[in-house]
């Protein structure tokens, strides 16, 4: 799928930005972040899980794309990566929500579903999430018209989940 392709060539752009834009504020954001610098998933799962655990959205976007989401990670496991990721997109967290459009237009981890992927990228859009209308433009391709005019709908209607 064209929508996959994308959303995996703008994962290092997402992750620049994260790591730019975020400011460690627990104890082992930090450590982790080097960790993941550094080819160090291991270290880096240690230190995320509490923070995680806690459903810090920072924790789960690096866990679900970086620790579990890497097929080149000793730890990958898309049933553990795309539920994080889910979870943070639901609560606001922006960076988690193209890699979840990803998902589920591979179906990696949730049922396959371009609908969904519309969706994600559509209130990432609204969000002015970088590069989330590229992502939308090519979901939009891959989308029946009406289906994506209920997408959109969707999109627009959709309130952030604050628990």
């Amino acid at each position: 799928m064209h929508l996959v392709r994308f959303v995996r060539a703008a994962l290092p752009l997402v992750g620049a930005v994260l790591l730019l834009a975020a400011q460690p504020a627990a104890a082992g954001m930090e450590e982790a972040v080097k960790a993941l610098q550094a080819g160090d998933p291991v270290t880096a799962e240690k230190e995320l899980q509490l923070l995680a655990k806690e459903r810090d959205p920072r924790a789960q976007f690096l866990l679900g794309l970086y620790v579990y989401g890497n097929a080149e990670s000793k730890l990958f496991d898309i049933n553990k990566a795309t539920p994080l990721l889910l979870d943070a997109s639901e609560r606001g967290y922006l960076p988690a929500m193209v890699p979840l459009a990803g998902a589920y237009a591979e179906g990696k981890g949730v049922p396959k579903s371009l609908f969904e992927a519309y969706k994600w990228c559509a209130i990432a859009d609204r969000w002015n999430v970088p590069n989330a209308n590229l992502a939308l433009e090519q979901a939009a391709r891959e989308l029946p018209a009406d289906e994506a005019e209920k997408a959109k709908a969707a999109a627009l209607a959709y309130t952030f989940k604050t628990k």
